[in-house]
């Protein structure tokens, strides 16, 4: 087992984190025991985040204490993989759809660090007051407006000198223009207010989608 950054471990061509919660499965991922420990086999297939590692992510900036804000964050599935990564921090787990939610709440269960929050991420504001200042915010939201949405929460909860992370959705922004257009006015436009620091297209693991490291100067 190699480690990869800091909480993430390969071999071969798989990814893991090692399990916060031993002897848990969350989302029916590979368990694996070496040298008495237990890793969780993380798939690219299934999370922007892990895509973007395996297309060669230069920086990780997620630390073991780290307070991440993250939007967008469905069932859990990438959620669950920060928690780990950030095994003494807190991972706010944001999402509008009530649904998706309930399965957040279930994914808090095994993994005390979680917390789930029914909130729009359009409105910062709303939970301002619940999640405070953050080191890092990551979104992931297939809307039109995800770029301001980003800023928009980083500029109100992100710590000076913190860490924005964005996954990109091409086709939620525009179906018909050239989503390498899409991801350069984008970069361009996280320029203004970030220093950029890494940018990686996630095509083919992750279709027409671009992710983004930024920090708060």
């Amino acid at each position: 087992m190699m480690q990869v950054f800091p909480g993430v471990f390969s071999e071969g061509r798989k990814l893991y984190t090692l399990n916060s919660a031993p002897g848990q499965q969350l989302f029916d991922e590979e368990l694996l025991v070496l040298d008495g420990k237990e890793y969780r086999g993380w798939s690219p297939m299934r999370s922007k985040l892990g895509a973007a590692i395996v297309k060669g992510l230069l920086q990780l900036p997620i630390k073991d204490n780290s307070r991440v804000l993250y939007l967008g964050a469905a069932h859990g599935y990438t959620p669950s993989f920060i928690s780990d990564i950030a095994s003494s921090g807190t991972v706010i787990a944001l999402d509008f759809a009530p649904r998706v939610v309930r399965d957040l709440v279930f994914a808090a269960e095994k993994r005390s660090n979680i917390l789930p929050l029914l909130a729009d991420a359009n409105h910062p504001e709303s939970y301002l007051h619940i999640a405070g200042s953050v080191d890092i915010v990551y979104q992931d939201v297939a809307q039109k407006n995800q770029i301001g949405i980003f800023m928009k929460n980083c500029a109100m909860l992100l710590k000076p000198g913190g860490f924005g992370m964005l996954a990109l959705k091409a086709r939620s922004i525009d179906v018909l223009q050239n989503p390498q257009g899409i991801f350069l006015a984008a970069k361009k436009e996280l320029e203004r207010k970030f220093g950029v620091i890494d940018y990686r297209l996630l095509s083919p693991l992750q279709k027409d989608h671009a992710f983004f490291v930024c920090q708060k100067v």
